[in-house]
């Protein structure tokens, strides 16, 4: 079944942008049309449906609410995301309130584009695929979902996602009010997770156990590791307030020891491999060829070798470097600057033994 995703922008080179890597898409039931003002854009969708609105707020003439409005008193069902320059919160939340299901700004990052399209259509996700389904996985999602509703109903939470290495969302309850950066954020929030890694191996900690609080912005974020491959994000409004972010901190304790409960009993462990990564087999193969060819040493060192036929005293190594310093000493580092001891024979140094 083909969908209509309508176009409005009165700038040529953005709504080429959109269109073309609305087509990087390759979905074949995507028809996509273009319109360079809200006027043309009312006309278009008087003559054809519209699935997927994306417009631009500062549009001349009509702008993009008013479009938005209109167009949905015909189209009711029509998903709406609109592209603005306006950053403040409460333009933001206007837009919001009024039923835009995304807010974009200016340049529009097309990553998280693409995937709020294809969650407004339904359509097959490219861009943030969920995980296969198989019928343990379907039991380990319910257990795990049913655990975070729980957490979010008891708290007020307005969206708690368990997430792994990689940034996806292996379950969730509710969702972001504004999920137009979800790509972008979880990513950010898995580089902030894998950082937290390295820092407890370097201070030897057996199990991950850090806790990083995001407050203030239009929600309040609570991260927390369960295992190396696994976190947990709560979102939600005034849940790191200083009167609630002691009890909010202790229910995701609780909450992450009963997911690690769930993971372990389908046998899924949480913990990266041990040790450093196996190389590439390009550079393992270039690797044992460079322990099998060594590159050649200098011939200081090769007339060293050579003549060490037995094991050298502590004396003679200690003349070996003193008599190579000498040797180096007056060839300067870069050919274009004096060495110290040829300033000084050039009378350019200042005098040692000044009058006191």
């Amino acid at each position: 079944m083909t969908q209509r995703i309508l176009l409005v922008d009165d700038q040529r080179d953005v709504l080429r942008v959109l269109h073309a890597s609305l087509e990087t898409l390759k979905n074949t039931e995507l028809e996509i049309v273009e319109a360079p003002s809200g006027e043309e854009a009312l006309l278009e969708a008087r003559r054809n449906k519209v699935d997927l609105l994306v417009v631009d707020y500062l549009l001349p003439g009509m702008n993009g609410l008013e479009l938005m409005r209109k167009i949905r008193s015909g189209h009711p069902d029509v998903r709406v995301i609109l592209v603005t320059g306006r950053t403040e919160r409460s333009v933001r939340d206007e837009l919001l309130n009024a039923g835009a299901m995304a807010i974009f700004d200016k340049p529009v990052p097309l990553t998280d584009f693409l995937d709020v399209v294809e969650r407004a259509l339904g359509v097959t996700r490219t861009i943030f695929p969920a995980e296969p389904t198989t019928q343990r996985t379907a039991r380990r999602h319910a257990r795990l979902s049913d655990l975070l509703a729980n957490f979010r109903q008891d708290h007020q939470a307005q969206a708690v996602f368990l997430l792994n290495e990689r940034g996806r969302v292996l379950a969730r309850a509710g969702d972001l009010r504004d999920s137009s950066m979800e790509v972008s954020l979880l990513a950010a929030l898995m580089g902030i997770h894998s950082a937290g890694i390295k820092v407890s191996r370097f201070i030897r900690q057996e199990t991950p156990e850090a806790y990083y609080v995001f407050r203030g912005g239009d929600l309040d974020l609570l991260f927390i590791p369960i295992t190396p491959l696994y976190a947990l994000l709560v979102a939600g409004t005034d849940l790191a307030s200083r009167e609630r972010i002691m009890d909010t901190g202790q229910a995701m304790v609780a909450l992450r020891n009963e997911v690690e409960k769930s993971l372990d009993s389908i046998g899924v462990t949480g913990e990266l491999p041990a040790g450093p990564e196996a190389p590439a087999p390009a550079l393992a193969a270039s690797s044992e060829k460079k322990a099998k060819s060594p590159a050649p040493a200098s011939p200081e060192l090769q007339a060293l070798l050579k003549g060490a036929q037995h094991k050298l005293t502590e004396d003679e190594a200690d003349s070996y470097w003193d008599q190579a310093a000498e040797q180096r000493s007056d060839i300067p580092i870069n050919p274009d600057v004096l060495t110290y001891e040829q300033a000084r024979q050039m009378g350019l140094t200042p005098d040692e033994k000044k009058d006191t």
